[in-house]
């Protein structure tokens, strides 16, 4: 399906406005919902996005509700039922959403791309994706992008090989059951695995990466007014300009903001990823 399409399929399922015509945010107990994806324990999360937000509703004069989801699924649930204003969330997660929500992607890190590590034991005998055939791999969750839906995409497509998936909830859990033998490799990203304590870091090997792809973009869904989207874009690009501001966005991470536009994430279209999706 062509990008163009998507994006006039999305703006067909437009949901009610939230908000009476005239009326914003600040002028009463309403405010934007911003949802975030759940890659964190809840506490974290909000120790992140809280102030982040606190600085938008200051350079915006907009309120920003901040909404935890228990669980990615239901992350995905919301987003799908149009129950966030503004998001934040994973590449592919932006795909599905605009398909079935219409969001709009306003801004992401333009320093960095997201991909995918598979990893073994380090005194593994395993060097490539095409011996795992048969084995158990461990995957944080179907939906993750990196770690699992471009992991198994490729498995697949690029070395024919066939696993038998375990979905450990956390990227913790992934490198953990590699350590202890549980699965013979596990997907990750770099980030995550680079956060590992040292002697379970140096005790993995990566032995293969995956495409790499724009990362989490921030999105809104069309029925936020457009003078809306554009000063919340504004405002963040403006923060990506003030180092104080600059390490409460980091913190996402996210190390140099810049403008988010559908067709960045173009490439995972191609990818066939609904494959693998699961659908909450």
């Amino acid at each position: 399906m062509k990008l163009a399409c998507l994006l006039l399929f999305g703006l067909s399922l437009l949901v009610s406005p939230l908000y009476a015509a005239g009326q914003q945010p600040g002028d009463g107990e309403q405010a934007f919902v911003f949802g975030v994806v759940p890659q964190f324990e809840v506490r974290k999360l909000h120790a992140i996005w809280r102030p982040i937000l606190d600085r938008l509703q200051e350079k915006t004069g907009y309120r920003f509700a901040l909404r935890g989801s228990a669980s990615i699924p239901e992350f995905e649930q919301e987003f799908i039922q149009g129950r966030f204003d503004f998001a934040y969330m994973n590449p592919y997660h932006l795909v599905v959403a605009n398909q079935k929500a219409g969001y709009i992607p306003l801004a992401r890190d333009q320093g960095r791309q997201l991909f995918g590590v598979l990893v073994v034991r380090q005194d593994s005998a395993i060097q490539s994706p095409a011996e795992l055939d048969g084995q158990v791999v461990a995957f944080p969750a179907p939906n993750a992008l990196g770690a699992s839906l471009q992991m198994r995409q490729e498995l697949a497509d690029r070395f024919g090989t066939t696993v038998i998936p375990s979905y450990v909830k956390t990227h913790d859990s992934v490198y953990l059951n590699v350590l202890l033998g549980k699965a013979a490799a596990g997907g990750g990203v770099q980030k995550t695995l680079n956060q590992q304590r040292p002697e379970y870091r140096d005790n993995l090997r990566i032995i293969h990466q995956t495409e790499k792809v724009a990362p989490h973009p921030l999105a809104a869904l069309p029925r936020v007014p457009e003078e809306v989207r554009q000063r919340v874009t504004q405002a963040l690009l403006e923060m990506g300009q003030s180092p104080p501001d600059q390490a409460l966005l980091a913190r996402i991470p996210m190390a140099r903001i810049g403008k988010a536009e559908l067709a960045d994430y173009q490439p995972l279209l191609k990818m066939d990823l609904q494959r693998f999706y699961q659908g909450p």
